[in-house]
């Protein structure tokens, strides 16, 4: 017992000593912003001044919470963009995609972000797909100036999904029976416990009209990615001049929920480039005008404070969580998506 409270002792000597040399003789090229709590990190070193900031956005695109300080994953992108807008030797940023999509409002923030970020700076960001770039994914790449896909990513997947389950059948194997009482006849909309068999009349109009309204819901919003898709790109093809890639006549016949290899999205006009994160960055290099730069990345600072305030930011006791080599998407039912239709769980 003593060895273990000297090395945890002597760990948290380190720890504290690390923050506090980063705080008196900061890296020339690692800087913490106080207020956004994000520290640079040099991933890739030249000899200038000029840097290329690099974001990912990774995973399964949501509001929840990534961390027990409450940051969430649009937060995070915003603080991200935030410290690049603020350093004038940020010439480009990279945005690194690697997602099945996620919530409708995150990926839509998201894709705000980035279109404020260019307004503001006019400076370009290049969307880098990975392995997996649809639905959502594809969604916050298309603001970009630029889009470079590999030839082999999976992109695509313009469409709207919700869905449910009606459990009801089970609930009436074990013989539970609900008692509902509600205000209007659309008050339980989307309830997995409904009974769905032997249907009154009246009940059936009921049911009718509630698919009417949510396949609205459905259509409006994927109204808007397609208006999303259409103005991206239509703003990169005029800022990129024969260069880029342009959308195809019948683009929208290709909207309908499948997905695309990069290859295929290239010949629709949905990406600009095939190649991989290196072509991403010369293409950054070419846009932003500049030979070369520095690629950087904000994260969040790792000292022994940052870790212990954010251990200690929450009473709760921490949960335990078991690796079991897959993420897997947590979809709420009753809750609008651009996700993959892979990525569905049935």
């Amino acid at each position: 017992m003593a060895v273990v409270f000297l090395a945890l002792f002597i760990l948290s000597l380190l720890f504290n000593l690390a923050g506090f040399s980063r705080a008196v003789f900061p890296h020339p090229r690692a800087t913490t912003d106080r207020n956004l709590n994000l520290e640079e990190i040099t991933l890739f070193s030249t000899n200038t001044d000029y840097k290329i900031a690099l974001i990912d956005v990774a995973g399964v695109i949501s509001s929840s919470e990534i961390d027990r300080t409450g940051l969430d994953m649009v937060q995070y992108i915003k603080d991200q963009f935030k410290m690049a807008e603020r350093d004038s030797d940020v010439k480009a940023v990279i945005l690194k995609v690697n997602s099945p999509g996620g919530e409708v409002l995150a990926s839509d923030e998201i894709n705000k972000i980035i279109t404020h970020f260019q307004d503001q700076t006019h400076r370009p960001v290049i969307a880098s797909m990975g392995t997996l770039a649809a639905s959502g994914g594809y969604y916050v790449s298309v603001p970009c100036r630029w889009i470079v896909a590999n030839e082999l990513t999976i992109t695509g997947s313009i469409g709207v999904i919700m869905h449910g389950y009606n459990y009801r059948g089970l609930m009436d194997k074990v013989g539970i029976h609900p008692q509902v009482f509600k205000s209007g006849k659309f008050k339980d909309m989307l309830s997995g416990e409904r009974e769905d068999k032997n249907l009154s009349a009246e009940q059936q109009r009921t049911r009718d009209e509630e698919d009417q309204m949510v396949q609205a819901l459905i259509d409006e919003t994927f109204n808007k990615f397609k208006d999303v898709v259409r103005t991206g790109r239509a703003r990169a093809a005029e800022e990129n001049g024969s260069e880029g890639k342009t959308l195809v006549s019948d683009w929208q016949d290709f909207a309908d929920g499948r997905v695309l290899s990069g290859k295929q999205a290239l010949n629709f006009g949905f990406v600009d480039e095939l190649g991989d994160f290196d072509t991403a960055v010369k293409r950054a290099q070419n846009l932003a005008k500049i030979s070369s730069a520095n690629i950087v990345q904000y994260r969040m600072p790792t000292d022994l404070g940052s870790v212990m305030a954010r251990l200690l930011s929450k009473t709760d006791v921490p949960a335990i969580k078991v690796d079991l080599g897959m993420n897997l998407p947590k979809l709420e039912a009753g809750r609008m998506y651009f996700i993959a239709p892979m990525t569905v769980l049935h």
